[in-house]
């Protein structure tokens, strides 16, 4: 069996590591610990590393269409490797939920997430198995659009680093298990 976990976020050094780009950060953090690099495939739009977990080949997936086009590369690879909706798992960042805090969904609509949106737009679906990880609300009269796109402070990147160890093993045992609901309610905050 073959699935993609894809983590949605923007290339490019002035993105790195921003609220918005916390998929990508837990793509980073599985590829680091299953000791895997990545390549950009010009063709798929994305960077991608190989892995095998459980004796499934795994696709760690970071499109570099940018959030708003997020759908095409997942579609492409999707298409590609003649995979269902059932083969994804999309991890992305959730503004409505304190920062650290995870939560597991297999389906429901985009909450206004322009990365899901294009998922759902190209893939057709809402029905695909998602990581939603929280990065909180903007303080004050910060914007939505400066908040995202700025990295995290001191005490919010320790909680969003912890939250990340914690979803490397819910993956791997999403992964070893493929029982989803037994993964959220053993992960669910």
């Amino acid at each position: 069996m073959t699935r993609l976990i894809i983590g949605l976020g923007n290339s490019g050094d002035r993105y790195f590591e921003t609220k918005h780009n916390v998929g990508f950060m837990l793509i980073d953090k599985i590829a680091k610990r299953e000791n895997v690099t990545f390549t950009h495939d010009k063709i798929f739009q994305a960077d991608i590393a190989t892995t095998f977990i459980d004796g499934e080949k795994i696709f760690l997936v970071k499109p570099t269409t940018f959030m708003n086009e997020s759908g095409k590369a997942v579609h492409a690879l999707m298409t590609y490797y003649g995979l269902n909706e059932k083969d994804i798992l999309v991890a992305y960042d959730d503004l409505d939920m304190a920062v650290g805090k995870i939560r597991f969904r297999q389906k429901g609509s985009s909450g206004g997430h322009n990365g899901i949106k294009s998922i759902v737009k190209y893939i057709g679906t809402q029905e695909f198995d998602r990581i939603k990880i929280g990065i909180g609300r903007p303080k004050g009269k910060m914007s939505v659009v400066n908040h995202v796109l700025s990295g995290f402070d001191a005490e919010d990147r320790i909680e969003i680093d912890l939250a990340l160890d914690k979803l490397y093993s819910a993956v791997k045992f999403y992964l070893e298990e493929d029982d989803f609901e037994a993964i959220m309610r053993k992960f669910n905050g």
